[in-house]
């Protein structure tokens, strides 16, 4: 498997937090040098390992909010 390449563009928050120090967190992420996107995924304590996450686009964030909205 490839190694992926990844830059924490913009830490936007913390979502929750585990007793083994793992935190589900929102960040815009450059994934292999492409556009940022935002993502939501676990990270281990300073973020040696990542856990599987979702990325979305700046149109599906809209998206996601205005389903909150309704």
């Amino acid at each position: 498997m490839a190694d992926i390449k990844y830059e924490v563009v913009e830490h936007i928050g913390v979502l929750s937090e585990s007793a083994k120090g793992w935190k589900k967190e929102l960040n815009r992420i450059s994934w292999n040098g492409n556009a940022p996107k935002y993502d939501i995924r676990e990270w281990a304590p300073n973020r040696e390992k990542m856990g599987k996450g979702v990325t979305l686009s700046e149109e599906e964030v809209k998206e996601l909010k205005q389903l909150f909205n309704k």
